[in-house]
């Protein structure tokens, strides 16, 4: 897809400010165990540094409708309204549950792309996902039995089967998956929340993460998708109906239930950015740490057109954050 998008311009370097304001909004309520509070602070945040970046956004991927929570809606337009025209996936806290009860994993994330290269899933909030890192990329099958895919990974990074890892969110709806990476031998690394960076997990080296398996969230998807982009990884989904209400829809909408979206169907750009900072700590990215007038964030940022991936360490001093209007 042809982008107007200057090539010295990494708009992915600017929106991390925007995931560090609503991940320092998000810290403030780490371990209160009140979610809604959480997701309100981060999404206050990064609404209110949004408007000060140099784009005309459309949140094409918003996280209320799932969570019942407060949104960056879908449809809402973000930016200051100039130049470039680009889709914005948000989430404001992958992990809002994981942050109110002071565990880690926590993230702040946001991903662009061209005007119209988003996939929108609509109301269908789940997809079932496979996602790789570059090593094994083209070699997995979302249709294929467990094992195969398992088998084909250990072939791709030089493993036997009973050295890959698979990362798989912990809910009902994934225990036959769980059933099957065992009876196959795999290894499984269970996450509570926040298969973004399950997904992102698998491209990063040192990880210790060979494969994500499992039923997950649609937002998610297509956000982790701008990331796998940079990284050169693969994710493959199917939209999850829950029920017949949600099988009509997807009729209704000329969604296909069979079909299997790829990274390029999730978002068919090759201008992709994606940043996210910690809120608590994971062995992805470190979480918001406060020293007396002083807070320090970490964060990754990533651009699929040049292939970057940066790590930024900032330290902010909270009079200014008060006077940005960050937090209060």
């Amino acid at each position: 897809m042809p982008t107007d998008q200057p090539a010295d311009r990494n708009l992915a370097l600017e929106l991390t400010r925007v995931t560090e304001a609503a991940a320092i909004a998000a810290a403030k309520w780490q371990g209160r165990g009140d979610k809604n509070s959480v997701d309100q602070a981060a999404v206050d945040a990064m609404r209110h540094m949004l408007s000060t970046v140099d784009v005309d956004g459309t949140v094409i991927i918003g996280e209320g409708e799932k969570d019942e929570a407060p949104m960056l809606f879908n449809g809402e337009v973000v930016g200051n309204g100039r130049d470039p025209k680009m889709d914005i996936a948000v989430d404001p806290v992958d992990g809002t549950r994981l942050s109110a009860l002071g565990m880690p994993g926590a993230l702040a994330v946001i991903a662009m792309a061209d005007r119209g290269s988003m996939y929108a899933p609509g109301s269908l909030v789940y997809m079932s996902k496979i996602a790789v890192g570059e090593e094994a990329k083209g070699m997995v099958d979302i249709n294929a039995p467990v094992a195969h895919n398992l088998e084909q990974v250990a072939r791709a990074k030089g493993k036997d089967v009973d050295e890959v890892t698979a990362v798989i969110l912990d809910r009902p709806r994934n225990e036959e998956t769980i059933k099957e990476v065992r009876a196959a031998g795999g290894r499984i690394a269970l996450i509570g929340d926040g298969d973004i960076s399950g997904a992102i997990a698998t491209a990063i080296g040192d990880s210790g993460i060979d494969i994500l398996l499992g039923i997950g969230g649609s937002p998610e998807a297509v956000t982790a998708a701008c990331a796998m982009a940079a990284l050169h990884g693969e994710i493959q989904c199917k939209l999850w109906p829950r029920d017949e209400s949600e099988r009509q829809y997807a009729m209704e909408h000329g969604l296909d239930l069979d079909q299997v979206l790829t990274t390029r169907d999730l978002v068919d750009s090759d201008n992709t950015f994606f940043a996210a900072t910690g809120v608590t700590s994971s062995s992805f990215l470190r979480g918001i740490r406060f020293y007396g007038n002083r807070v320090e964030t970490h964060s990754v940022v990533m651009r699929s057109q040049s292939g970057t991936v940066r790590y930024i360490e900032t330290a902010h001093h909270l009079d200014w954050l008060d006077e940005a209007r960050v937090i209060d």
